[in-house]
């Protein structure tokens, strides 16, 4: 028995590619992040979950450290975002809590007034 003659191979439609130097840049080291945007995002997220007012307060405090840090290191430092995250965290607790309180003042003095009216 005879073997089929293997047919010639067909032409291959990728053209192959030459070994081009790397134009990508060299790997650098990332900025670091300031530890005070740090400490406001994390003190923001617990105003929220279990210090409510003084949590606030601390990631508002550090936000706005943070933000005059990153300023004054002109680009060596990163974490204007996780100070901006903090800070609203923080802003918006504190709102929140003004107006909890208020409407406890609120509903608390219309029942006293309520109560003096009666008698």
């Amino acid at each position: 028995m005879s073997t089929p003659a293997p047919s010639p191979a067909a032409p291959s439609t990728a053209a192959p590619s030459p070994a081009a130097p790397s134009t990508a840049a060299p790997l650098q080291n990332p900025r670091p992040s300031s530890t005070s945007a740090v400490v406001s995002l994390i003190f923001g997220l617990l105003a929220w979950l279990l210090l409510p007012i003084i949590g606030a307060i601390i990631a508002v405090v550090s936000g706005h450290l943070a933000r005059a840090e990153i300023r004054a290191a002109q680009g060596r430092l990163d974490g204007d975002g996780l100070a901006i995250a903090g800070l609203v965290l923080g802003y918006l607790q504190l709102v929140f809590a003004l107006l909890v309180i208020a409407a406890i003042f609120l509903f608390f003095g219309g029942l006293a007034f309520l109560l003096a009216m009666a008698h």
